[in-house]
């Protein structure tokens, strides 16, 4: 039995090329959409996976950050998610709280601290979000409502192009749900094309776009 990972915070992949990348370091390709190469490998000491996920989005890195940095508007586009709130937050850094609900399951929180660098590249400004637990800074467990955490990740975000993303997104968490290794495996898949799709889809609205 696994604990099932469900994905809190997820166009024109070139299949061999992402795969050849990507099976360094014991990451194995698990499934390919249509826009979007999903990885997996082992983690130390657990019987969880690590994921990873690769995929290209038509829209300036800086418009792909500006998505992923609202926070606060999670809960009207991410997948699951219910309730998001940023507690804290400067030029380089955020403590966010947030809620999901699974339907599957019964909801689950967490509170993290999210980090980020920016640096320059070819065509444009690479960026980097990594987050870690901090639920001490966020507000106290919940009747009903199982506290997460282990919930490490992040986001990669590198100018493929002069309005192209190459993204990659990376998490390792545990949600408290017991599965199946296949079923874990589907849900994790489903939960990453599903907030692929969302944040693609968000890049689209106009106070996104970069300036």
């Amino acid at each position: 039995m696994k604990r099932v990972l469900v994905v809190t915070f997820l166009a024109g992949i070139t299949l061999p090329l992402f795969a050849a990348e990507s099976t360094n370091n014991g990451w194995q390709l698990t499934k390919q959409t249509g826009d979007v190469a999903i990885y997996s490998r082992p983690h130390p000491g657990s019987t969880l996976k690590e994921f990873k996920a690769i995929g290209e989005i038509d829209a300036s890195t800086k418009t792909v950050h500006n998505v992923i940095d609202d926070v606060d508007a999670y809960e009207h586009f991410m997948p699951y998610t219910t309730e998001a709130t940023v507690l804290q937050k400067n030029d380089n850094s955020m403590i966010a709280y947030q809620r999901l609900s699974p339907k599957i399951v019964a909801d689950r929180d967490y509170t993290l601290r999210i980090e980020k660098k920016s640096w320059p590249a070819q065509f444009g400004i690479a960026y980097l979000s990594e987050w870690k637990p901090a639920n001490e800074q966020g507000p106290a467990e919940k009747p009903g409502v199982f506290r997460v955490k282990v919930c490490n990740g992040s986001w990669l975000l590198e100018p493929a192009g002069a309005n192209k993303t190459r993204v990659t997104y990376s998490v390792f968490t545990d949600s408290g749900i017991t599965a199946p290794p296949f079923l874990a495996n589907t849900i994790s898949e489903t939960g990453i094309s599903k907030l692929f799709a969302a944040v693609r889809k968000q890049t689209k609205e106009p106070k996104y776009q970069a300036k």
